[in-house]
C-alpha cells in the first residue's frame, strides 16, 4: 500500500473522533508552550542579567575596600579604609595596561533647587568616569581634571534627580544645593534605568572626588576604585598587577588577607549567565515533564484504539494489507498528533511569553533553538510511544481479528 494511501486512512481516523484527537494533543500543546514559555523566560533573565552587567562598564575592575572587622565581626560593605589616594596614584602610576581609572566617595545626602528637594546618592568621582563606566552625557559635559585639582563646586545628575528637581527644563547651567552648598550643574547622565538588583542607577549625581572628600564625607579613603584595562585580554595582567602593588603597599605579608577585594566584571557576567543558564535548563527540564506525560497520554490513547478497531485491522489484513502498513497507518496518527500538537504549542508558548513580558514586565527571549527542540521533542515522542501500539496492530493475527467482536 502506497505511503500517501496509508496517510489518507490515518487522518480520517483521526477525524472521526475530534474530541478524542483534541484531548489527546492537548498534553502535547500545553508540553510545547511550557517548554517555549520556560525557556523564554530563563533565556531573557540571562540576557537581563548580562545586560546589567555590561552596562557598569566594559573591561572593567572594581577594587574594593574590605570591609572592617571587630572582635571577628565584620562591620559593613561601607567600613573598609583600604584604599587611599597614594593607592590610586600608584595604580594610575605603575599598572600599565590601563585605558582609564576613577575612585569612588560615597555620600547620602539632600539635593535641593528652588523649592524642590531630593535625597539620593551622592558619588565622588574622576573625570574619567563616564569612560570608565561606560555612562554617556545627555546634555552638558562632564567636569573636568581641572576641577578635581580644585574640588570644585560642579555636578553631573542622573535622569531620576534631574527629572525631579527641574521637570522638563534643561539642568545645565542651573545650581542645586548639595548639605547647604551650592553647586553647579554641568551635565546630565543618559538614563540607564534599574540595575539587576532593581535599584535605580539613575538616582543619583556626581561631584569632584576632591570636593566630595572635603565639603560631604571628609574622610580621607576611598570606597571603591574603579579602572578600566585597554581590552579583555589585558584584565588578567591588571589584576595581577593590582592586587600585588596593593599588597606591597599595605604591607600585607605571604598568606596574609588582603584587606580589599578585586572583582572583575568578565567574571561577574559569567557567574551570573551561568546561574541564570542553570535556571532556563531546570525550567525547561520541569515544563518537559509535561510534554513526557503528553506523550504517555498519546500512547494511551493509540493502545485504545488498536482495541476498538482490531475489526477493521483484520478486514484490512484480509483484503492485502501487511503488517508494515498497518505499523505505518497507526505510527502516522501517532505522529500526527504529537507535531499537529508541537505546532499549536509553538504558538501557544510564544504568546505566552509575550503576554508574561507585558503583564509583569520580564524580559522574555523565544530563541529559535527552543522552538526547533519542542518541536523535534514532539516528534520524537510521537515516534517513541506511538511505535508500540503500532506494533501491537501490526502484530495482530488476521483470523483472530476478524473473529474480534
Amino acid at each position: 500500500m502506497k505511503f500517501t494511501a496509508t496517510g489518507t486512512i490515518a487522518l480520517r481516523a483521526l477525524r472521526r473522533n475530534p474530541l478524542r484527537t483534541g484531548l489527546t494533543m492537548l498534553g502535547v500543546i500545553i508540553g510545547v508552550a511550557a517548554v517555549i514559555a520556560m525557556v523564554a523566560i530563563g533565556t531573557g533573565a540571562k540576557a537581563q542579567v548580562a545586560a546589567s552587567i555590561e552596562q557598569m562598564g566594559q573591561n572593567m575592575v572594581m577594587v574594593i575596600s574590605r570591609a572592617a572587622r571587630s572582635g571577628g565581626v565584620h562591620l559593613g560593605g561601607d567600613s573598609g579604609v583600604a584604599l587611599t589616594r597614594q593607592d590610586y596614584d600608584a595604580i594610575r602610576q605603575e599598572v600599565s595596561g590601563l585605558a582609564g581609572a576613577t575612585p569612588e566617595v560615597r555620600a547620602m545626602g539632600q539635593i535641593a533647587a528652588g523649592n524642590q528637594n531630593v535625597n539620593t546618592t551622592i558619588y565622588g568621582v574622576s573625570e574619567e568616569y563616564p569612560a570608565v563606566r561606560a555612562w554617556r552625557l545627555e546634555r552638558g559635559s562632564h567636569f573636568t581634571e581641572q576641577d578635581i585639582r580644585a574640588a570644585s563646586k560642579v555636578a553631573v545628575l542622573g535622569q531620576s534627580v534631574a527629572t525631579n528637581l527641574f521637570g522638563g527644563g534643561d539642568p545645565v547651567g542651573q545650581v542645586i544645593r548639595i548639605q547647604n552648598a551650592p553647586y553647579e550643574v554641568v551635565g546630565v547622565l543618559r538614563a540607564k534605568g534599574a540595575n539587576m538588583m532593581g535599584r535605580d542607577q539613575d538616582d543619583m549625581v556626581l561631584v569632584p572626588w576632591t570636593s566630595a572628600m572635603v565639603r560631604l564625607t571628609g574622610e580621607n579613603h576611598f570606597r571603591a576604585i574603579s579602572v578600566q584595562a585597554e581590552n579583555a585580554e589585558r584584565i588578567p595582567d591588571v589584576v595581577a598587577q593590582i592586587e600585588a602593588l596593593l599588597r606591597q603597599r599595605h604591607r600585607i605579608p605571604d598568606g596574609g588577607e588582603d584587606d580589599f577585594l578585586i572583582r572583575n566584571m568578565q567574571d561577574m557576567l559569567e557567574m551570573a549567565t551561568s546561574t541564570a543558564q542553570t535556571m532556563t535548563v531546570l525550567l525547561g527540564a520541569i515544563a518537559g515533564v509535561s510534554l513526557l506525560v503528553g506523550g504517555i497520554g498519546i500512547m494511551n490513547i493509540m493502545l485504545v484504539s488498536v482495541t476498538e478497531r482490531t475489526r477493521e485491522i483484520g478486514v484490512r489484513m484480509a483484503v492485502g494489507a501487511r503488517g508494515a502498513d498497518i505499523l505505518l497507518q497507526f505510527l502516522v496518527e501517532a505522529v500526527v498528533l504529537s507535531l499537529g500538537g508541537g505546532l499549536i504549542g509553538i504558538g501557544l508558548g510564544y504568546g505566552a511569553a509575550h503576554l508574561v513580558s507585558a503583564k509583569f514586565g520580564w524580559t522574555t527571549l523565544v530563541s529559535l533553538d527552543s522552538v526547533a527542540l519542542a518541536f523535534a521533542f514532539s516528534a520524537v515522542i510521537g515516534i517513541f510511544f506511538g511505535f508500540y501500539p503500532a506494533r501491537k496492530a501490526a502484530g495482530l493475527d488476521p483470523i483472530e481479528a476478524l473473529r474480534y467482536e
